[in-house]
């Protein structure tokens, strides 16, 4: 066991764990920011992505030893309100069915408009293609990133 320092969604949380751990089962277990979810557990699916230092992360994969000073992002984090414009679209364009992929869908693409504030078509899709949906909502996910695209253009 050690005891590490995290940096979670702006505040400072202490947990003991070992180092091994993953991420995943540090958020959702220590700290109760149940939002990102587990799948695959081989960084194949994205139902569990956060940000770390603002990147699209696979946490299932990811062990706590190796998150350090970075700072981790969670669904729970993104928008205090729920507001953000990734999260505003997806209501906009009725993306959630089953609703278990979502977090991480969104998760990964605010991390692509914050990287690429306008994306093609084949910049979505690329970016877009390791998370999976088993409800099929591809073409609405793909209209919402664009949705919301252009509203933080337009702000």
């Amino acid at each position: 066991m050690a005891t590490y320092q995290l940096n979670v969604n702006g505040k400072t949380h202490s947990v003991e764990v070992d180092p091994a751990t993953p991420i995943l089962w540090v958020l959702r277990d220590h700290l109760n920011l149940v939002g990102t979810k587990f799948g695959c557990g081989i960084a194949q699916c994205g139902a569990c992505t956060i940000h770390v230092d603002g990147s699209a992360t696979r946490s299932c994969m990811i062990p706590v030893s190796s998150i350090g000073n970075s700072k981790v992002t969670t669904i729970e984090g993104l928008s205090e309100k729920g507001d953000h414009p990734v999260q505003k679209a997806w209501l906009e364009h009725d993306v959630y069915q089953c609703g278990y992929c979502q977090a991480g869908q969104i998760m990964t693409a605010s991390a692509l408009l914050n990287s690429n504030p306008n994306p093609s078509d084949e910049d979505i899709e690329a970016t877009m293609s390791g998370n999976i949906c088993r409800c099929g909502t591809y073409t609405r996910i793909k209209a919402a990133i664009k949705t919301a695209a252009n509203n933080s253009l337009e702000s």
